[in-house]
């Protein structure tokens, strides 16, 4: 590079013989006294050695000589100051290349070299040249390394030592030798070209900026160092690391041609280090909508907060990506649960808050909550007042006593997203969890929009694998996930992880496996769709319990449960976070749907029921549910007894309020009872009565009565006692016999003979 030619810069002095008045006897700075009125100074012609040249009398300690144009300086170029001169009498003097820095309007750039070793001048007569290197990288070689600040130097020499010389010198010149360190063929430029120091301390921001700059598409390079910077930088052009950046936490780097793991773990010579300004980055531009991991392994040590890393905003709402790697735990004190356990008021007049809650200020944002009573499933604390001594919670409590001692269980995460206030469109994509029985794998924000987690392994998660601590899992997408249970070898009583809860509305969990968790998941609100997932929770246990895959916690579920494999576990609905949970109005169990599933179980015991109702209070009652289309079927062991039932242990269901129950178009194998509703039987009276009781309790759904008859058809004749043909048209009565599961068809007289009878267990 010679932008001498290239750029048309004007490096080179005038010759002395022009004039000596743009020579300075000080620092070439304008006003300065020149050479023209020096009475020890003439311009002497036709010198044998140097033709035209300067002859000086030295008579200063230090004589200086400066030109008083300004010869720039450019980040990544290199200058070679030049000078030949001979002493003809006098004392030998010493000599050395020497220069002002300045910036701006003649302003003096303090702290830098500006004079090159001195040159000890041996014989009169002798020709001596003297040189030195000025530029803005500190290379090896560089006699005046004066980085980006100055942008011009006034060029000349100093002569040192006693007095009384006489001497001339030829000329001043200034080349471009910038192609000695580097040529314009080079596919890179060094940031040391440009000024930086890479001491760890010396702000290099500016070096930095310059070298992108001047690269005009090809490499920066960072050589060897610590390179501290100390604002925002942006690389636009690609950028390659063989030392590190140091940065401070909230100062953000672009790299805007090495947008990934790779590029960040190699500026910063660290790979967490670079995941951390990689995501913080993803979160304060909008030229990339993902971060790549490039398939790299990160193994954190304790969790990592996604909010607290990127810090200088709580809320965000565009779509980002974060894909393609893997976080390991490594073993560490910082993911112990935090756990405080503190007495506590609570009313259902406010039912999402605990009062009188001592020291609040020390249970943290997440944690899960529960107690002797009435606390569902999964509810987490979504904030703390501690002024005020209040603890607000994720789900209403469920007729909680008035007092009572709560625990207070913080778990810890790799990916932490909770100090998010409210986080939208945020996708995790083709990534591996692997928590090994230390952590749990992701926390979402407190609030959001559809928070997606697609084609992700989830493995040994201590607690669980995907929390929501509050609504940050409105429209949440869980596609095409494993999760790997850390309890494989532990029977299902003892087991206690859990793959995701939900605790808004409209999630969509789709195309799943989940092997051997207490539960695949807890949903509470409405409008949810789970369909495609294959989740298995058995043991080796003969006729061991089981529990259940899918707790549904809200009565009004307006859910759809399709085309899944329920394997060794079973769906369990209840109303757990109502806090007035006896029914007073509204729709009690109302709006779930589970149609094209296989439930499959093996070496269960007979009284599993693959779907059970469980009211937490009194008066409740099925109002809209369809059940079709499914597979039941149970091998090893005895039958199972029913595919349905109702867990009373705490409530009884309202079996005589049904209203819209749908139960056909199932296949059962190995179950005792058929469940149906409507349900046709062939009832057979083999001698002459009047009313036939049809005993319906092998079919009806959850115990319910049988409530009336669609239709009653003779099949072939019906005939009298004297085995005359009868021609009658019966009547039906519902709620017969003890429990109501029996109709009677009354005849006109008493009859016998065959008919196919159709009823209903519901409105």
């Amino acid at each position: 590079m010679n932008q001498v030619i290239t750029d048309g810069l004007i490096l080179m002095p005038p010759a002395f013989a022009d004039g000596l008045g743009d020579w300075s006897r000080q620092d070439g700075r304008p006003g300065s006294d020149t050479w023209a009125t020096a009475p020890n100074a003439a311009i002497v012609a036709a010198d044998s050695d140097f033709g035209d040249c300067l002859e000086i009398l030295k008579t200063d300690a230090t004589t200086k000589l400066r030109w008083m144009g300004q010869t720039p300086i450019i980040p990544g170029m290199y200058l070679r100051i030049s000078a030949r001169l001979k002493v003809l009498s006098g004392n030998l003097p010493d000599v050395r290349i020497a220069a002002w820095p300045g910036s701006g309007s003649d302003v003096h750039v303090p702290g830098l070299t500006e004079a090159a070793a001195d040159v000890d001048i041996t014989a009169y007569g002798s020709i001596v040249t003297v040189t030195a290197i000025l530029g803005t990288g500190d290379r090896g070689g560089v006699d005046l390394a004066w980085g980006a600040g100055p942008s011009y130097a006034h060029v000349g020499l100093d002569l040192t030592g006693p007095n009384g010389a006489q001497l001339r010198i030829e000329s001043i010149t200034v080349e471009d030798v910038t192609s000695v360190f580097h040529r314009q063929m080079m596919d890179w430029v060094d940031v040391r070209d440009f000024g930086a120091v890479g001491d760890g301390t010396t702000d290099d921001r500016e070096a930095f900026a310059a070298a992108d700059a001047a690269a005009n598409g090809r490499e920066v390079m960072v050589p060897t160092g610590d390179f501290f910077i100390g604002s925002n930088l942006t690389f636009t052009n690609p950028a390659r690391f063989e030392g590190r950046i140091v940065m401070g936490d909230s100062t953000r780097l672009a790299l805007n041609e090495n947008f990934d793991l790779d590029g960040y773990a190699e500026a910063f010579g660290d790979e967490v280090i670079g995941l951390k300004k990689g995501l913080q980055q993803l979160f304060n531009q909008s030229d990339f909508e993902a971060f790549d991991l490039c398939g790299r392994r990160i193994i954190l040590d304790e969790p990592l907060d996604i909010q607290g890393v990127v810090g200088n905003k709580n809320t965000y709402a565009n779509r980002r990506v974060l894909r393609n790697g893997q976080f390991a735990a490594a073993a560490s004190t910082a993911w112990n649960d935090t756990v405080e356990t503190r007495s506590a008021g609570w009313s259902s007049s406010s039912s999402f808050e605990l009062t009188g809650v001592s020291n609040a200020a020390s249970i943290e944002i997440g944690s899960l909550v529960t107690a002797p009573q009435g606390v569902g499933r999964e509810v987490y604390v979504r904030a703390v007042n501690a002024a005020q001594s209040k603890v607000y919670l994720s789900s209403p409590l469920c007729a909680a006593p008035a007092n009572q001692t709560y625990t207070f269980t913080r778990f810890k995460y790799l990916l932490d997203f909770i100090g998010w206030q409210n986080l939208q469109r945020f996708i995790v994509s083709d990534v591996e969890f692997l928590c090994g029985g230390l952590c749990s794998a992701i926390n979402l924000a407190l609030d959001g929009l559809v928070f997606q987690i697609q084609d992700c392994y989830f493995t040994g998660p201590k607690d669980r694998a995907i929390t929501s601590a509050d609504e940050g899992c409105q429209g949440m997408q869980i596609d095409r996930c494993q999760f790997l249970s850390n309890e494989q070898t532990i029977n299902v009583p003892q087991r206690k992880s859990i793959c995701f809860n939900i605790n808004s509305s409209d999630c969509k969990i789709r195309d799943n496996r989940a092997n051997k968790f207490l539960h695949f998941g807890v949903i509470s609100g409405s409008g949810n769709i789970i369909s495609g997932n294959h989740f298995f929770q058995g043991d080796g246990i003969v006729e061991g319990v089981r529990s259940p895959g899918l707790v549904i916690a809200d009565a009004n579920a307006k859910c759809t449960f399709t085309g899944n494999y329920v394997d060794n576990c079973y769906i369990e609905w209840t109303n757990e976070k109502d806090p007035n949970p006896n029914f007073t109005g509204g729709l009690s169990f109302h709006g779930l749907t589970v149609q094209g599933n296989i439930f499959f179980a093996t070496n269960t015991a007979p009284w599993m029921r693959f779907i059970s109702i469980k009211p937490h209070g009194d008066d409740h009652f099925i109002n809209g549910m369809s059940i079709t289309g499914n597979l039941f079927k149970k091998t090893n062991g005895a039958q199972l007894e029913a595919v349905d039932g109702v867990d009373d242990s705490i409530a009884p269901l309202d079996l005589n309020r049904t209203a819209d129950l749908e139960f056909k178009g199932n296949v059962f194998q190995g179950i005792v009872k058929r469940t149906e509703n409507p349900i046709s039987v062939r009832a057979v009276e083999g001698s002459a009565v009047q009313s036939w009781n049809v005993d319906l309790s092998d079919y009806l759904p959850f115990g319910a009565p049988v409530k009336y008859a669609l239709s009653v058809l003779p099949d072939g004749p019906l005939h009298s006692s004297s085995n005359v043909v009868i021609y009658s048209a019966p009547y039906a009565q519902g709620y017969q016999s003890v429990g109501g599961q029996t109709l009677r068809v009354t005849w006109s007289q008493a009859v016998k003979g065959a008919a196919y009878v159709t009823a209903r267990c519901d409105n």
